[in-house]
């Protein structure tokens, strides 16, 4: 993408509290980026994948609107949000005074200026090796229950103070929650993130 990329296109928009992983909780203004070459079959907003579908917006525009909103943290997610040059969005946002997170699966190079990388690789596309470094929280979707050991071999591969979390597939979750627990006894460096905007009933 043209590093002077002036709009993105965008699935969304709005202003909630992060759901998940280590800033659940946190008020936060998210940016649903369209376009995704992933394709996760679980995935809940697959309506997400195909940009065409979606309008552009300035970037300009999206940096007034979280500023405005009053938000301190502006999560940019997707699809994949990577697909997309992003260097010119971070700038704009760290200029309001904005925490800049992102929340991707390592599939594209990295580009902007993040304050937090949550990196979510999945079995359909495997990530770059530049995100095992620098990435602030590793977040692994568990659908199966192979896929605990599949999180603890990316794990491995990543420094200590990463941190490290699994959450269950939503549809899946009585049953994930469980093999999950019994797996963070036992290995305490992980947590289990738990979509607590679900459990809210909010965005």
């Amino acid at each position: 993408m043209n590093q002077h990329q002036l709009a993105l296109p965008v699935m969304e928009t709005f202003y909630t509290v992060q759901g998940e992983g280590a800033f659940a909780g946190a008020p936060a203004y998210f940016i649903r980026l369209a376009g995704c070459d992933v394709g996760c079959v679980w995935c809940d907003v697959k309506e997400s994948w195909d940009a065409s579908k979606h309008p552009s917006v300035a970037i300009d525009q999206l940096a007034a609107d979280v500023i405005n909103a009053g938000a301190k943290i502006c999560v940019v997610t997707g699809g994949e949000p990577l697909m997309h040059n992003l260097d010119a969005l971070t700038q704009a946002l760290r200029n309001g005074g904005v925490r800049t997170h992102i929340e991707t699966s390592g599939t594209s190079p990295l580009s902007g200026e993040w304050d937090w990388i949550t990196f979510s690789p999945k079995k359909f596309k495997a990530p770059l090796s530049e995100f095992y470094q620098a990435s602030h929280e590793l977040k692994v979707i568990i659908n199966h229950k192979s896929d605990i050991e599949w999180a603890a071999e990316h794990a491995a591969q990543m420094p200590d103070q990463t941190m490290r979390y699994m959450q269950p597939e939503w549809e899946k979750r009585e049953a994930m929650q469980t093999l999950i627990l019994d797996f963070i006894r036992k290995n305490t460096q992980w947590r289990i993130s738990v979509q607590t905007h679900k459990y809210l009933g909010v965005d």
